[in-house]
């Protein structure tokens, strides 16, 4: 899909400066696209919005289809009467980095509570009232994933084992009455999920909405594997290459590269593409349909993996010894097309990328990503500079992988350093950070996005996620007051200069005259 010439911002809703000491998508969230509408600015990308497991990754997450807990916003729901403002008050405020263990200590029985609220009170309150209509909806609708997540979730909460596979025999392998037994027990906790999941589905319905008048467009991250302790391996374990007592045979990962001598063993189990390809693939059908509910972009985490994945040995402890195995391909992405239309996808091909790779994406007439960050080790790696890049990109200064501008440029090597310089210099104050924002947002690149750490001059101290380490990640937040009238007219001019105050779907019109651009269409 062609996109038009746009930019944006890479900021993950947990990294806003909210109330509750998490992002979410209360008011700090609506703030922050108020500010991109006053840079100019026409994407927001953010990261998987899954409910997130083991180590607080948004790419571990427990469910492929459902909404993070964690980033409801408790302010709305006082506001919306589902909880007392004073139950709320004593919660860590907006500052400083996300304390995980807190959150869930704190913020996540409130939001329980206001779940239990909203189920006693939606069909006596008539504040409440249109509310649960829209829930009863919500809950038909989405039956096909909410049902079998809740029940997860709840039995999750109950053994506390962090894994379904320790779970009792017949709720491991699902047995129809040990299901049916299990749905009778726990039907109020069920419902509290199911209203918890509603939430999130509003609030983040109200925010693309607050988006869309600006024509500002949420570009969202689907991973391409699921974690083992979730509920979609639970739910459908014959979709996964696991042994009879459900231990992964192969997990997921790749080989050694620049961020690990040894490779990163993910750890994820891999699919039975042959099992997917007899159903028409409609797991995968199911789980991009409900991408494209939640963003107007989807961006492909791993496209790699669709061509070939590395395999690796569940016994082995690194990455090293696996191999590459052929994935589904162009036909996966017909099915896809076949069933959904037409999709507005990117891809993430970094990494050692085949011509194989290439022609799949290039068949497929997706955007590739460019990082200028990556450009600079030597002739091999100029593809990531700005020189080289064609339309049909996606280019960033850095990831969520990547260290900060910044903090790259004092760790960089004498190579690095002199190439920068002399490509992007000279450097003010000794800072590459906005001659490199400058050289990629006036690449020929359709879609440039910076994360909100270098539009924030911000060093180490603000990376989001090292790869391969499993400690002190996912937890940086904005600082309180820092998207400022200043940094939104530096961007917007930015905007202006390089052609890039446009709608990213083509959805703004242009008057013949040149003038400003008038407000989107409706949808």
């Amino acid at each position: 899909m062609e996109f038009e010439r746009s930019s944006g911002v890479l900021l993950h809703v947990s990294s806003l400066p909210s109330y509750g000491g998490i992002g979410d998508l209360g008011p700090a969230a609506h703030e922050f696209v108020a500010f991109l509408a006053a840079a100019k600015q026409h994407i927001w990308q953010v990261l998987p919005l899954c409910p997130t497991g083991y180590g607080n990754s948004p790419y571990a997450g427990s469910s492929a289809f459902a909404g993070n807990p964690f980033l409801i916003s408790l302010e709305f729901l006082a506001d919306w009467g589902w909880i007392e403002g004073s139950r709320i008050a004593d919660l860590a405020g907006r500052s400083g980095p996300v304390d995980f263990h807190e959150v869930e200590q704190r913020k996540l029985p409130l939001l329980y509570e206001a779940a239990g609220n909203f189920l006693d009170r939606g069909l006596q309150d008539n504040k409440l009232a249109g509310q649960w209509r829209r829930f009863e909806a919500f809950c038909r609708a989405q039956a096909f994933w909410l049902n079998d997540y809740a029940l997860y979730a709840e039995l999750r909460r109950q053994f506390n084992t962090g894994a379904w596979t320790e779970w009792p025999e017949p709720l491991r392998r699902r047995e129809p009455q040990a299901l049916t037994d299990a749905y009778a027990q726990n039907g109020r906790a069920l419902a509290q999920e199911q209203a918890l999941q509603f939430a999130f589905s509003l609030q983040w319905e109200m925010l693309r909405e607050a988006a869309s008048r600006s024509a500002i467009r949420i570009l969202g991250d689907v991973a391409i594997f699921v974690n083992m302790d979730s509920a979609d391996v639970w739910v459908h374990p014959g979709l996964f290459e696991l042994d009879e007592q459900f231990r992964p045979e192969r997990v997921a990962g790749v080989p050694p590269d620049y961020f690990s001598v040894t490779g990163q063993r993910w750890g994820n189990p891999l699919y039975r593409w042959d099992v997917l390809a007899m159903r028409g693939y409609d797991w995968w059908i199911d789980r991009i349909r409900r991408a494209t509910e939640l963003y107007d972009i989807v961006r492909l985490d791993h496209f790699r993996g669709f061509e070939a994945y590395w395999a690796i040995p569940a016994s082995e402890e690194t990455a090293v010894n696996g191999e590459w195995v052929k994935g589904p391909g162009l036909e996966l992405f017909r099915a896809l097309e076949g069933a959904l239309g037409p999709l507005p996808l990117v891809v993430e091909d970094l990494g050692l990328i085949t011509p194989e790779v290439d022609a799949l994406r290039l068949e497929l007439k997706m955007p590739g990503m460019k990082v200028i960050q990556f450009g600079f080790g030597g002739k091999g790696a100029h593809m990531h500079l700005p020189h080289r890049f064609v339309p049909p990109t996606v280019a960033y200064t850095g990831t969520h992988d990547n260290d900060t501008t910044l903090g790259w440029w004092k760790t960089a090597n004498d190579t690095e350093r002199t190439a920068a310089e002399v490509y992007a210099g000279p450097f003010p104050n000794g800072s590459p950070v906005w001659p490199l924002i400058r050289a990629v947002e006036t690449s020929p690149a359709q879609i440039s996005v910076i994360p909100a750490q270098d539009l924030l001059e911000l060093g180490s101290e603000a990376r989001m996620n090292t790869p391969a380490v499993s400690d002190g990640n996912w937890s940086w937040r904005a600082p309180e007051n820092c998207w400022t009238k200043e940094l939104a007219g530096r961007l917007a001019a930015l905007a202006d200069a390089t052609d890039r105050d446009s709608d990213p779907l083509g959805m703004l019109e242009e008057p013949e005259t040149g003038a400003e651009v008038v407000e989107s269409k409706e949808n």
